[in-house]
């Protein structure tokens, strides 16, 4: 299969299912041509195994005919219950075995802030000190949601702004300019978000970053910026969620709402619910405005029900993180070309 998880440590969720290699380490024979990705989960506890299999799935898939070797690690002092520790003591690399290895991609995703300014969150100096690590031991970075605001807060003081609502659901995104990374895809491509605060397009154009996708109700999506020697790669939408993800989120925003956690019912998530199930939602809603109480969420199905979801992105995100694995592949090819040709030259030189 495309992708592998290196050292050993797999997540049983994966393992489970048929013919995945497992196991492989990163010094092996049979491993050296591998495409070598750092995935930093920093989620929640709550997503932090969906993210997991979320990456899985999408790179095992946007892999087409290469193979991808998979190293997971986590931000310390991102806060953890006793599950989601004992999870990453079991699977996950430390960030100081990041910190000493280079490799050909990245991936960083966000968590759930606890603070406005993101400078104040108890994970922000070894967040920054990865993302400085990037910059000079990565042929590309991606960075997911909140870990983008963070990218370019870090890099160039770029501050993140609070919206008025939730900006959740899946949106139509349009290319604004040609990249690789857009090769092949088709418009409109249809993106999950699921953000409280947004980055503009004038702030990012300033300090030199490219916008490559952006939709009329969600702003920018995709924007990339050469840093040193990795080219920066940001989404502030989600193209790893799987068909479900929106939902549980959804679900998870009634209950708290109906445990009064929060003070107001959430929007139903844009673009994602067919006729049927958007009808019984909003005669739920309805339901628990009138006498909200926990005890409602036991009415509410596992997932939405009558003609479901819809899942469009699945193959954008598929091409766009393909796309992102040939460009890996093709810089990391040149540069052993070069390499290969300045080691040549020394040769003749010394021969003379």
């Amino acid at each position: 299969m495309p992708l592998m998880i290196d050292g050993g440590r797999i997540p049983a969720g994966w393992a489970e299912k048929k013919g995945w290699r497992v196991g492989l380490s990163a010094d092996s024979s049979d491993t050296r041509a591998c495409i070598k990705i750092a995935l930093i989960n920093n989620m929640p506890d709550a997503a932090l195994e969906d993210t997991e299999l979320q990456f899985f799935e999408l790179l095992n898939t946007a892999a087409e005919d290469s193979h991808v070797l998979l190293k997971l690690f986590s931000l310390p002092k991102v806060p953890r219950g006793d599950r989601g520790q004992e999870h990453l003591n079991s699977f996950y690399f430390g960030i100081e075995d990041l910190l000493s290895s280079r490799f050909d991609g990245v991936i960083i995703t966000g968590t759930e802030p606890r603070h406005a300014d993101l400078r104040k969150e108890p994970y922000w100096s070894r967040l920054a000190d990865v993302l400085d690590w990037a910059e000079v031991n990565t042929t590309s970075t991606v960075l997911s949601c909140l870990a983008a605001h963070a990218g370019v807060l870090h890099s160039d003081g770029i501050g993140r702004h609070a919206l008025d609502d939730k900006q959740f659901g899946v949106f139509d995104d349009r290319r604004v300019s040609e990249h690789v990374l857009t090769s092949g895809t088709s418009e409109p491509m249809r993106f999950p978000h699921s953000r409280w605060n947004e980055v503009r397009e004038d702030a990012l154009i300033s300090c030199g970053y490219s916008v490559l996708t952006k939709s009329a109700e969600a702003g920018v999506n995709l924007f990339v910026k050469k840093k040193r020697k990795s080219l920066f790669v940001h989404f502030q939408g989600h193209p790893e969620y799987g068909t479900g993800t929106l939902w549980k989120e959804y679900r998870r925003d009634i209950r708290r709402f109906l445990s009064r956690e929060r003070p107001t019912y959430p929007k139903m998530p844009h673009g994602y619910f067919g006729a049927t199930a958007t009808k019984v939602l909003d005669e739920f809603r309805e339901t628990a405005l009138s006498h909200p109480r926990e005890e409602l969420l036991a009415e509410l199905p596992e997932f939405p029900m009558g003609d479901g979801l819809e899942s469009a992105w699945h193959l954008a995100a598929a091409r766009v993180y393909s796309n992102w694995l040939q460009y890996v592949v093709a810089k990391r090819a040149s540069t052993a070309v070069y390499a290969a040709s300045a080691s040549s030259q020394i040769s003749v030189t010394w021969s003379r």
